[in-house]
């Protein structure tokens, strides 16, 4: 076999293994078997450059910087939808289909309404061409570099039988347990969280470094396709053909051969959609037969042959009483709707979030509103309309807080950020608190027998005024506080005690300084060893540790140049709290992966991957968090990402076994 052959071999094979991980959820091979072929593609790639493929399998990672995104005519417009909230709005839509068709037998293809960022991407012979946003329906942003990374969408066709051009619609969405860790990871270093997973799946898009894009664990769900000459007659055989040709089309679409079977579909999902692993909010029902379609035609806004079912339950209208203002630890304010009570999804809501004044200006928000609100992946419902038609005459605009509601400090907005912040750092209540939770969270101190609940109310009882107050509590001062018995006061006070045990590296991501994650304070704590070291440090040492940027740096410098940051430190230091590496004896140890940087990824036989960790460490090799140039061994066991190999082989890194890790060792 010749080399072209040889590479466009692998390229189908690859294609076929990412197909059946991302989209079937049904892999064939080990994800080191996958990596293995991946890096012989990239080689053959690399030492014959003439054969590039810009939609080769190793070129998923991104990279590509896009500074304006071109805007595209779509070739065929990209309309909305119009909405039905009852059964009888449905039963209105068919009879007027019937006006037009006659008394036609009619069947409807029923697919969930996914809640994401509209896309459509154009394939010719087989390739990925490229993809655009909706915009306003007639052109969008060309994001083509940016939907290349996501690992579901085909860059190559499979099978046979596709026209030499066409267009698949779809949605970009990121799944809740995506949503989810991308969430934590902000709330760990302080941030404000993200305020949903369609905005989020959207923003993502319009990154500039598709290798930003790549990082986000979005996924594509495809369900109609437009084109000439499409070898099939219906939306559903459309679907059945999507998946043949390698597209994620969702399989809990359903052929329904009546109004009444639409019915079922709709009140079955209406109940099961919250299994589901990301957003939907209703049903698309659809007239299968294309050539009814072309009958039906399209109003002015929609094709009259298509209707959206909105479930009820996810978005319903109430009152907005009042608006409120919280403080979270960092100072940021978060406005929130107090609202005439109401179910939504199963419970009874009373508040909505509104997460800004650019928020609130936007929706024209008002006490007194009749508001819609829903309920997505955020933790509490967003209000998302006003209906404008109930105002009260009398209604005045929200003007948004200047003072702090708390501490009545003057509020403060940095430029380019959306929140308001209280700058009363060391003397606003929530602040105060909300900083003792986070040093007492399992992460962090990881203090028994104390949790935030009870952090409040020894704030309010003037017993603690910061984190240090925590290692002065005594039995005896806890007992008069509501709900506390001898033995919870005891457990408290002993937890307390037993956190001086806790490592430098917990003890530091404790002291919450902002932007300090769990990860980022492990690599200060492993780079300066003891607190005195990291406070002395330089802007200039900070940026140059491992993964640590100008805006980390920043933020460590600031903290230890408050005063009562360094005497907060100084009284924990006397109560006995880690502030420095406890070096491990070990009489193994050996310097023969000195100055040595390994990443592991996988699962192994012989290690845990902790122990794998441990034993490069006590050979004098470094662990990296992530594969960089600074990266000269990736230890490689089964089930490693496929992403990981491409990042590797993209910067030229050995990639070997657990067996080749031992015989380094040797």
């Amino acid at each position: 076999m010749d080399i072209q052959q040889t590479i466009q071999t692998l390229r189908e094979e690859l294609n076929l293994h990412n197909h059946n991980y991302y989209v079937l959820d049904k892999p064939i091979i080990s994800d080191y078997e996958f990596d293995q072929k991946l890096k012989q593609l990239e080689d053959l790639e690399k030492k014959h450059p003439e054969y590039f493929d810009e939609n080769s399998p190793t070129q998923r990672v991104g990279g590509t910087i896009t500074k304006n995104f071109q805007t595209v005519t779509h070739e065929h417009r990209m309309y909305s939808l119009d909405n039905s909230y009852s059964k009888e709005d449905l039963i209105e839509w068919e009879n007027r289909i019937q006006k037009v068709l006659g008394n036609v037998t009619l069947e409807y293809t029923c697919e969930l309404k996914y809640d994401g960022a509209s896309i459509s991407i154009t394939y010719e012979n087989g390739r990925l061409k490229r993809a655009v946003t909706r915009g306003d329906g007639y052109q969008g942003d060309d994001v083509t570099n940016n939907v290349k990374t996501i690992k579901s969408i085909p860059l190559q066709l499979s099978g046979t039988n596709f026209p030499d051009k066409f267009d698949i619609r779809g949605e970009i969405i990121l799944p809740f347990a995506g949503f989810e860790k991308m969430n934590q990871e902000l709330i760990e270093i302080g941030e404000t969280p993200y305020s949903n997973p369609r905005n989020t799946a959207s923003g993502s898009l319009k990154l500039q470094d598709s290798s930003e894009v790549a990082k986000r664990p979005l996924d594509c769900l495809l369900y109609f396709l437009i084109g000439n000459n499409l070898p099939f007659k219906t939306q559903y055989d459309g679907l059945e053909m999507a998946r043949k040709w390698g597209f994620k089309a969702p399989k809990e679409a359903k052929l329904a051969r009546n109004l009444g079977e639409v019915f079922e579909y709709i009140d079955y999902w209406d109940i099961h959609r919250h299994t589901l692993p990301y957003e939907t909010d209703g049903v698309v029902v659809k007239v299968n037969s294309f050539q009814h379609q072309d009958e039906l035609g399209f109003t002015a806004k929609s094709p009259r042959w298509a209707i959206a079912y909105k479930f009820k339950s996810e978005q319903v209208f109430t009152i907005l009483n009042s608006i409120s203002y919280q403080v979270g630890r960092t100072g940021a304010i978060t406005p929130v709707a107090n609202l005439e009570p109401v179910q939504l999804a199963g419970t009874i809501v009373k508040r909505a979030s509104l997460h800004n004044a650019d928020q609130i200006e936007k929706l024209d928000i008002r006490i007194g509103d009749t508001v819609f609100v829903e309920k997505g992946g955020e933790i509490i419902p967003k209000i998302i309309a006003v209906d404008f038609t109930k105002r009260p005459k009398n209604s005045l605009p929200t003007i948004y807080i200047t003072q702090c509601p708390e501490c009545n400090s003057e509020l403060v907005r940095n430029e380019g950020e959306a929140n308001h912040y209280c700058p009363n750092f060391y003397g606003c209540p929530p602040q105060i608190i909300g900083r003792i939770q986070h040093f007492i969270s399992r992460k962090a101190m990881d203090i028994e027998g104390l949790g935030g609940e009870t952090v409040a109310l020894l704030f309010n009882n003037g017993l603690v005024r910061n984190y240090a107050d925590l290692y002065e509590l005594k039995v005896e001062q806890i007992l008069p506080l509501d709900r506390m018995a001898q033995k919870s006061a005891e457990n408290l006070v002993k937890g307390v005690e037993k956190s001086k045990t806790i490592p430098f590296e917990n003890v530091l991501f404790a002291l919450g300084i902002r932007f300090v994650g769990e990860t980022v304070a492990k690599k200060l704590a492993k780079h300066y060893k003891n607190i005195d070291a990291l406070s002395q440090a330089s802007l200039m040492d900070l940026i140059l540790v491992d993964e640590i940027g100008d805006r980390i740096a920043k933020s460590v410098i600031e903290f230890f140049e408050n005063k009562e940051n360094r005497i907060i430190i100084e009284r924990l230091k006397s109560y006995g709290v880690q502030f420095e590496v406890v070096e491990k004896v070990n009489l193994n140890a050996t310097n023969k992966l000195l100055g040595k940087t390994f990443v592991v990824s996988g699962v192994f036989e012989q290690f845990s991957r902790d122990d794998l960790k441990k034993a490069i460490e006590d050979n004098g090799g470094k662990v990296g968090s992530s594969i960089s140039s600074k990266t000269d061994y990736v230890v490689a066991g089964e089930n490693m990402g496929p992403a990981k190999l491409e990042k590797a082989n993209q910067l030229k890194v050995a990639i070997i076994s657990e067996d080749d890790f031992i015989k380094l060792i040797q």
